[in-house]
């Protein structure tokens, strides 16, 4: 049956357009009862339950199908994703609806009915001829959807009826709509809210708990106080943006201090890229990621950024004069030149809210059912939940969602989603890190798995197509201890020319993850392995990362070999790029490596290639370092794990070889060679990475802290910070010029991936290097996917598809790439902060030299050597008497109690892993030398947050 609508349109030249729209209707579209003669089976994939076996509900004893609307589908996902609820109709008006404004919503919903034990069915109504509805005149859209959700709930309970009379099967209409369920009622429909629902499912009483909590007014606490002023509508906000009186940027909230937070402004005025916000009342029921629209405020009521730490740890939930108690902390004279451009929130324009892990903080009150979740992660302020379970979640981690955020409420409200498990418990915890940093870690699904090749696998006549047999070459891999993705390999031999051929031989990952299958899309997606302390989140399966593409000894293995021509003095003759296969000659460590070279006794193949390769390398990295290529420090730490329990038993800095050096000129040389190729062939999608030069404000930290010790650091080029960097050496301090190259790579911008076609900056700062890519670990990063992709097809060894060429797409490939690098980071260090937790917790009490790398209001921030360790050593304390503390942010140096800290002073402090507040375990940090009285307390009292140090990717990641 064919429905079309006809109507003139009026084009912009002023001619008229008839648009004639046909809507198809048809009567085979099946209910999804499988016992249903009058559908025939018309209905494919995941149908409903003949006979619903779902826990009895007190409104609704017999058996039932649920019928949700769109609201309950957007607000009450959680509950609809629980075990619990099964045998649900999802209509296609409240699928369209629900994709139209919600893409993560859309995709859950679509994960739930392709779950065949959940037995969700979408019916498409809107093409089923008795239950598609046309829009009534004066009936608004959402009036019409509204109608349309009713129409097929009552067409459902009649159609069932002809099932069986004593089946009593029945659809229960599921709105929050008070109109609407009015409206059902009247028309013979059963219909309940979705809390009427839930709450009468009495063998699930944990349920309630799930429920988003939406009527802002009845969670407003009962003073009704206001605290923070109306948001603004939307389009209030798109005027005020299109006329410059507000700006749309990103909210960033303070990890420090939660009473502060920035906004990064969306647009090209370099200028103003940042605003600051303070106090509460500015912040105005922001939450970190938010898009928001801020107010500048006048130059007179400009602050400059706060350098007191401040965490949100008040027991009493609404106590917002504490709050603004410390925000007149926060307003300090400042000089002129320290002020920053400050604004307040005047509206929301996205909330990008997600589930957040932490611990609940269980109410002093007795029988409370309301509580304080504390989120893990400090940027989020805490919020109130309504829980039956407080007694079981406590101690526990767990999941929660917000769901809105009164006028009147110092906290946002939410609802408990999930149980993670115990806090401490080391699959918790890391499910924890995973989670809140958003690294994908489900095991690949059957559909991914399916194009993988199939075992015993061999190399074919046909994979030897646009390929070079290189076997016969003494190949080998130099790698850290217990390397199982081994991506590269190595080999110098000398030519009959008296010339050197060098090759660095990667793995050809891109011959088995073919451009746009299910495989090619999960890699993307997940964009980096993560290496966690004694985890791997690999980002192909395992069969790929530590079988068929890892280049271990003595095995036959696909290669893209990128191989020179080399005089003595490493100056390249010739470049080539191949196909290849290889077979390794061995697997070494960076230190079996390091000993064959040392080794006078050792005369073969192997050790006399790598010989040659450092040789060279040395040569390689004196050529760069003239060229203004940095040198940085940070400091890396390695667990020593017990066998069985796989507790970190010792934790100690890494110790770097030359070999570690060997093999990372050789990837940065191949790089380099790449990156020019592929943008000689592709000049406007090359997939490049490039690290753009800091600004000067970045500096002022490293160049003061120098100062303070008499040195001076240059900072105007690469070059110059290098050299500077250098010639800063102090005889009686040998360590100084460690803590500075420490502190030159906080000064750091991050490195990006870029479409060249989209950008004109190519520049690699750190590496002064004009141009770069990365093409060394296609096992563990997409972005060398795509490069071994392009060059390939630059080669002719390989076809190109679309989307290779195509910037946009590529574009977009390099922002999720970005994402996924720095949550990896992220993540990494969170495992060793972890990590060193259970260390301290074992050791018990320590104390240890360390060095001050910052110097704040009311805290020093050091590093100890020893372990790679950073914390916080605070000098006030809760109900303490304050000592007398003198900042000053020019030198920069506290004072206290007569006695002067600066940048890299030496002092000594007690280390000991606090447990007694389960919400955050901290390493606490108290000062044991210099002697000052009043302040060298037991480290019982003194707090430090644990930002684990900087941990480098695997090898190499420039």
């Amino acid at each position: 049956m064919l429905k079309s609508k006809t109507f003139l349109k009026k084009t912009r030249a002023g001619g008229v357009v008839k648009i004639v729209r046909e809507h198809y209707l048809r009567d085979d579209i099946g209910c999804g009862a499988p016992a249903c003669a009058a559908c025939d089976g018309a209905h494919a994939g995941p149908a409903l339950e003949t006979q619903p076996r779902d826990q009895a509900s007190s409104l609704c004893p017999w058996p039932h199908y649920l019928l949700p609307d769109t609201n309950v589908l957007l607000h009450q996902i959680d509950v609809l994703e629980d075990p619990a609820i099964r045998n649900v109709i999802v209509l296609q008006t409240v699928l369209q609806e629900v994709r139209n404004r919600s893409a993560p919503i859309y995709k859950r919903i679509r994960d739930v009915t392709n779950n065949q034990e959940k037995h969700f069915y979408t019916f498409t109504n809107e093409h089923h001829k008795e239950t598609y509805i046309e829009q009534e005149q004066g009936e608004n859209a959402n009036d019409r959807n509204d109608r349309a959700i009713r129409v097929a709930a009552k067409w459902y309970n009649e159609h069932l009826k002809k099932l069986s009379a004593e089946n009593q099967l029945q659809v229960i209409l599921i709105t929050n709509d008070k109109k609407n369920k009015e409206k059902a009622v009247e028309e013979g429909i059963p219909a309940f809210t979705c809390e009427e629902y839930v709450k009468s499912l009495t063998a699930n009483p944990e349920l309630v708990d799930r429920l988003a909590c939406l009527s802002e007014e009845s969670n407003e606490i009962e003073s009704g106080k206001i605290i923070f002023s109306e948001h603004l509508p939307l389009s209030k906000l798109q005027q005020g943006i299109k006329s410059g009186s507000y700006l749309q940027g990103t909210f960033r909230a303070s990890r420090e201090n939660y009473l502060e937070a920035t906004v990064w402004i969306h647009g090209d005025k370099e200028d103003e890229k940042e605003i600051l916000l303070q106090g509460l009342k500015h912040l105005n029921r922001a939450i970190h990621e938010d898009i928001v629209a801020v107010e500048l405020l006048p130059k007179s009521q400009w602050v400059a950024p706060s350098s007191v730490v401040l965490h949100d740890e008040g027991q009493n939930e609404d106590d917002v004069e504490r709050d603004e108690e410390r925000e007149l902390m926060l307003k300090t004279a400042v000089s002129e030149k320290m002020l920053r451009p400050t604004g307040r929130v005047v509206g929301i324009i996205k909330r990008n809210w997600r589930p957040y892990c932490g611990m609940l903080s269980k109410s002093g009150i007795k029988e409370s059912r309301r509580h304080l979740f504390t989120p893990a992660d400090k940027r989020i302020p805490r919020i109130r939940i309504e829980t039956r379970q407080a007694s079981t979640l406590e101690g526990r981690r767990i999941i929660v969602a917000i769901d809105g955020w009164p006028r009147s409420s110092r906290y946002p409200n939410g609802h408990f989603v999930k149980n993670l498990g115990d806090v401490g418990e080391k699959e918790t915890e890391t499910e924890v890190l995973l989670l809140e940093h958003d690294v994908p870690h489900q095991p690949f699904s059957q559909a991914v798995l399916s194009f993988l090749p199939k075992m015993p696998w061999s190399i074919t006549e046909n994979d030897m197509k646009n390929r070079e047999d290189l076997r016969h070459l003494c190949v080998c891999s130099v790698d850290p201890p217990g390397c199982t993705d081994i991506d590269d390999a190595l080999h110098c031999r000398e030519l009959s020319n008296g010339n050197l051929e060098v090759g660095v031989h990667i793995a050809d990952v891109s011959h088995f993850i073919r451009p746009g299958n299910a495989l090619d899309q999960e890699s993307a997606r997940r964009g980096t392995t993560v290496y966690l302390c004694e985890k791997r989140i690999d980002m192909v399966p395992e069969l790929l990362s530590s079988n068929l593409c890892s280049l271990r000894s003595n095995v036959d293995r696909l290669a893209f070999s990128c191989i020179w021509e080399m005089n003595h003095n490493a100056e390249i003759l010739k470049t080539r790029f191949t196909k290849s296969v290889i077979n390794s000659k061995a697997s070494l460590t960076y230190a079996e490596a390091q000993m064959r070279i040392d080794s006078a006794a050792m005369k073969d193949d192997i050790t006399t290639s790598l010989r040659g390769l450092n040789k060279l390398a040395k040569i390689l990295k004196k050529g760069r370092i003239e060229k203004g290529a940095l040198t940085l420090s940070s400091p890396e730490v390695r667990f020593h794990m017990d066998s069985e329990t796989h507790d970190p038993i010792d934790l100690q800095t890494k110790e770097l070889r030359e070999t570690n050096s060997m093999v990372e000129e050789f990837m940065l040389l191949a790089n380099i060679s790449v990156a020019k190729k592929i943008h000689e062939e592709f000049s406007e999608h090359a997939l490049l990475r490039k690290h753009p030069a800091p600004p000067p404000s970045n500096y002022e930290i490293l160049v003061k802290a120098a100062k303070s010790k008499n040195l001076e650091i240059k900072t105007d080029t690469a070059k110059s910070l290098a050299d500077s960097l250098d010639r800063a050496e102090c005889p009686d301090f040998p360590y100084l010029n460690t803590l500075l190259r420490i502190l030159a790579t906080r000064c750091m911008m991050q490195a990006v991936y870029f479409c060249s076609g989209m950008d004109n900056d190519f520049h690699h700062y750190g590496l002064a290097s004009p141009i770069y890519t990365h093409f060394t670990s296609p096992i563990r990063r997409y972005a060398d996917i795509i490069v071994h992709r392009l060059l390939a097809v630059a080669i002719g060894a390989d076809s190109t598809y679309p989307e290779l060429t195509d910037k946009h797409k590529l574009s977009d490939i390099c922002k999720n790439l970005n994402f996924r690098h720095k949550m990896a980071q992220y993540a990494q260090r969170a495992s060793v902060a972890f990590h060193t937790q259970l260390f301290f917790k074992s050791k018990g009490i320590v104390s240890e030299e360390a060095y001050i790398l910052f110097v704040r209001k009311n805290a020093i921030v050091v590093l100890i050597p020893k372990y790679g360790l950073e914390g916080t050593v605070f000098f006030e304390e809760k109900d303490k008497p304050k000592p007398q503390l003198t900042y000053d942010d020019e030198i920069p140096s506290l004072r206290i109690e007569g006695t002067v800290f600066h940048v890299f002073d030496k002092v000594k402090v007690k280390i000991t892993l606090d447990s007694s507040n389960l919400q955050h375990q901290k390493i606490r940090m108290a000062l044991v030398e210099p002697q000052i009285p009043g302040i060298n307390t037991p480290p019982e009292v003194s707090g430090m947050d644990l930002n684990g140090p900087g941990v480098k990717k695997r090898k190499l990641d420039k």
